[in-house]
């Protein structure tokens, strides 16, 4: 029964909230730290919260406080990660960890040099959608897999630091390729090293210093792809859109436009529809339980087992590391154009892992490449000759 610590009051610190208070009703926050007065005040209020302050150190070194979660901006996560080392507590930190690798592997040693419990907030992994399809590609329904396509776009973050650099440290590729990221390798397993990344983006609609859209491509060791598509430019709403490509199958996931629920309104009585939501009149698609379909509840039950149990949850500071790396080898593509090495100086996965060899034993003389049933119910194949090369036809009766 972890006693919590919010560093945030925010946005995304209010979802946490709403998810650890209302999920298992044996959690409690019982600090908030604020960097405004009147926010922590109507934090600790809304929330019942005994302690709130506006010095960072107090909320986390609270005699009450076990576990401390960071809801705060991207520059602020270090100093927070190095103040839990400090007083040995327990921390959860939201996406993505570090502004960049330098500073999430700076991260990754601090805590594990201090033994504590460590959490990387990726919610998105923890979707009932994501946890059932990654459940069937575990299981071998898809064969091997060969594509995981990940896409998030919306019309922009709602707090002003996204929009800074210094404090983002990045666009949308920061702030949402994370998501991305990390949902393709999972798919294609997190055992699997990123070898090198492909990205394009640009500045095409906001006037800030940072990417406002990119697309990347991400190759893995074992010759699968992970692909992100991002966007703070995109119009009506949040898209958050899944695809895995196997051997065997494919799977397509719509978590959030277009998810079932569809409801006409002229806006008389409007409320909150669901986040990134541009209108409140009109066609709408709410979330029918918004804080459990984008994966909270789930990724708070696995980090207080965790917790109470002393193991490790599924997310780490190491997952974010890696997740750095990789962003930030898409960032040098976005300015060289070219195919750029992910660099990590830690990896635990697997080592020399090969390609697998795309050829497939038809009979001693051909490969197969393909076989399907024709409109008038012969089944044909297509083989290659082993020894010409040759792509020939045969029909089975």
């Amino acid at each position: 029964m972890p006693k919590i610590a919010m560093l945030g009051s925010g946005f995304i610190g209010r979802f946490y909230a709403d998810s650890i208070l209302g999920q298992r009703s044996r959690d409690s926050i019982v600090s908030v730290y604020s960097r405004r007065k009147e926010s922590a005040e109507k934090f600790a209020k809304d929330y019942h919260c005994k302690h709130w302050t506006t010095e960072m150190e107090e909320a986390i070194a609270h005699p009450e406080v076990d576990l401390v979660c960071i809801s705060l901006p991207n520059n602020l996560h270090e100093i927070a990660v190095l103040l839990c080392c400090k007083h040995k507590k327990a921390v959860m930190t939201t996406k993505p960890l570090g502004r960049n690798a330098t500073e999430a592997r700076r991260m990754l040693e601090a805590v594990e040099d201090a033994g504590i419990l460590n959490a990387y907030l990726e919610d998105l992994v923890y979707t009932p959608k994501f946890l059932k399809a990654h459940a069937s590609v575990q299981n071998g329904a898809l064969g091997r897999i060969l594509w995981a396509k990940s896409r998030e776009t919306h019309p922009g973050p709602h707090s002003e630091w996204f929009w800074d650099l210094e404090q983002a440290g990045g666009g949308c590729i920061l702030d949402l390729g994370c998501h991305c990221v990390e949902i393709a390798r999972s798919f294609i397993g997190k055992d699997i090293r990123p070898v090198e990344v492909m990205c394009w983006a640009d500045t095409q609609v906001k006037p800030i210093e940072a990417e406002d859209h990119a697309i990347g491509l991400v190759k893995y060791e074992n010759g699968a792809i992970g692909q992100f598509e991002v966007s703070w430019t995109f119009r009506g709403g949040m898209d958050l859109r899944d695809e895995v490509m196997g051997t065997e199958g494919t799977i397509w996931i719509n978590n959030f436009l277009r998810t079932g629920l569809e409801m006409f309104t002229t806006g008389k009585g409007a409320d909150y529809v669901a986040e990134k939501a541009e209108s409140n009149t009109g066609w709408l698609f709410p979330m029918g339980d918004e804080v459990n379909d984008l994966g909270y509840n789930h990724m708070f039950t696995d980090v207080f087992n965790a917790f109470e149990k002393g193991k490790a949850p599924k997310e780490t500071f190491y997952d974010g590391y890696v997740v750095n790396a990789i962003l930030d080898a898409a960032y040098r593509s976005a300015r060289t154009k070219l195919w750029e090495p992910v660099q990590l100086d830690i990896w635990r996965g697997r080592i020399g892992v090969s390609k697998v060899s795309p050829l497939t034993e038809y009979d001693a003389d051909h490969y197969l490449v393909k076989e399907e049933m024709t409109h008038y119910g012969a089944k044909k194949l297509i083989l290659k000759e082993k020894t010409s090369g040759k792509i020939v036809e045969k029909i089975l009766n």
